[in-house]
């Protein structure tokens, strides 16, 4: 053994030397992961100095290299220069956003069901379907992509948002987490890097983590995703792709201003990036005529772009428009049909009869209208937010685990996200997610924001 022996050192990993087999960075690997796992090593949990284990073992100090390598690829661990390796914020959990079983007394304000109470326009596009006659084409398995005169409508309604598709390359998904699990599956491999936000749509973490995909987190301010920093990033670093959301970001309500997103646009042309352009609230600013270039035309179609139409018109129909460019549609085609997940007909055939009647941008001004007097009541409450957002990102003075936070103000009544549920790799600051649009009333939701104001009085520190 080395005379700087660890045998008695207080390591917060220790591996059991006996229980050791070669080949010995694939044992010291599962020794790592179930402990993490399993919750033995906790969120944030700071890792030894790979030299300080590799001592303890009496081993090659590469070897602990390749584990901490192989743990970091699956998005267990992270590491920060100068400061160590550390266990990240849900490794040990499934952090997927979805909705929650509620006793009626706790007001919802985690979920973004987009004020889905009210559904009079869907209902009356429903009857419309019904009463045409043609029930019947669209109980079979034909156009898998979606039929032709609603793709035509998905590209009208897309035109809005200053997406300029070509119905060659467009088809039709249930849903935009559908569309981004296709995109993934079908455009990339395990283990290839994707940068992100800091704080990004945690269904995209752990959809990525499912297929064993690095997310790489870049610098962020007030303009979006920096663009030095992600030049930098691949210089130093091989990405292959890029995944933002450009208008009202999830969670952090940034919007990639006109001048960032070109020079990201120059970005990913040069060091030839995959995009994936997911702006689930370019419709929101669509309809109060704030509407920016998409980064799918600054691209000159060079790029993946998904449109949900679950937030913007009835949460129940899983809708999603995909276009993309000619290098990527054929590959994405083929995950679609490979993996066998057809979108609804008849829920693309009532969001085509929304479009084409025009309710269905009556029903986004409708829902525009909701969003700015919920933001209005948020404003009154705290003093500050976004004016149009369907979510509010509120930093709160708490170094508690998630959960212990998110019980104390289900507790006061109320259901909100923290912000370990969106960080990619140990957010160093705490948020909430505080969503306006799921309350299921503006009384509730004035109720609710009462409640949360009163229980960030006694928020555990």
């Amino acid at each position: 053994m080395p005379v700087n022996s660890f045998d008695d050192y207080p390591l917060s990993w220790k591996p059991d030397k006996a229980a050791l087999t070669k080949p010995y960075y694939l044992s010291l690997a599962a020794d790592l992961e179930q402990r993490i796992v399993s919750g033995e090593l906790r969120a944030g949990t700071k890792l030894p100095p790979q030299r300080e284990i590799a001592d303890y073992l009496d081993i090659n100090y590469t070897t602990i290299t390749r584990v901490y390598e192989l743990l970091k690829k699956k998005g267990l661990i992270y590491g920060t220069v100068g400061r160590g390796t550390f266990v990240s914020s849900h490794a040990d959990e499934d952090i997927t956003v979805i909705p929650a079983d509620l006793s009626a007394d706790i007001i919802e304000m985690s979920s973004v069901n987009g004020f889905s109470e009210d559904n009079i326009l869907t209902e009356k596009a429903t009857r419309a379907v019904i009463e045409k006659g043609y029930l019947k084409s669209l109980y079979d398995y034909s156009f898998p992509g979606g039929q032709p005169h609603q793709i035509a409508a998905g590209i009208r309604w897309m035109e809005q948002l200053s997406v300029h598709a070509d119905k060659e390359r467009t088809l039709i998904c249930a849903g935009a987490q559908n569309a981004l699990s296709i995109a993934l599956v079908s455009l990339f491999s395990p283990h290839d890097r994707i940068a992100v936000d800091p704080y990004t749509y945690s269904n995209f973490i752990g959809l990525a983590r499912l297929l064993h995909i690095t997310l790489i987190p870049v610098e962020q301010d007030e303009e979006g995703m920096r663009a030095d920093s992600l030049e930098q990033l691949c210089q130093s670093r091989r990405l292959r792709g890029i995944y933002l959301m450009p208008t009202c970001a999830n969670p952090t309500n940034v919007t990639i201003s006109l001048e960032r997103r070109r020079e990201l646009a120059r970005i990913i042309r040069e060091y030839h990036l995959i995009l994936i352009e997911d702006d689930v609230s370019a419709w929101l600013h669509a309809a109060a005529g704030t509407i920016l270039p998409s980064m799918h035309d600054l691209l000159d179609g060079h790029s993946v772009c998904i449109c949900g139409m679950t937030k913007s018109l009835c949460a129940g129909l899983r809708v999603a428009y995909m276009t993309a460019g000619e290098e990527y549609f054929p590959r994405l085609l083929h995950g679609q049909q490979n993996m066998n997940i057809k979108t609804s007909a008849l829920d693309a055939e009532i969001i085509t009869e929304m479009i084409l009647n025009g309710d269905a941008n009556r029903l986004a001004r409708q829902k525009l209208d909701q969003t700015v007097r919920a933001c209005e009541l948020y404003r009154n409450t705290f003093g500050s937010g976004e004016p149009v957002s369907y979510y509010q990102w509120l930093p709160i003075d708490s170094r508690k685990d998630y959960r212990i936070v998110e019980d104390h103000f289900l507790r006061h009544g109320v259901r909100v996200y923290h912000s370990a549920r969106f960080a990619v790799s140990g957010g160093r600051d705490a948020f909430l997610r505080v969503s306006l649009s799921s309350a299921g009333s503006a009384r509730r939701l004035e109720t609710g924001l009462m409640r949360l104001q009163e229980a960030l009085q006694d928020l555990p520190r």
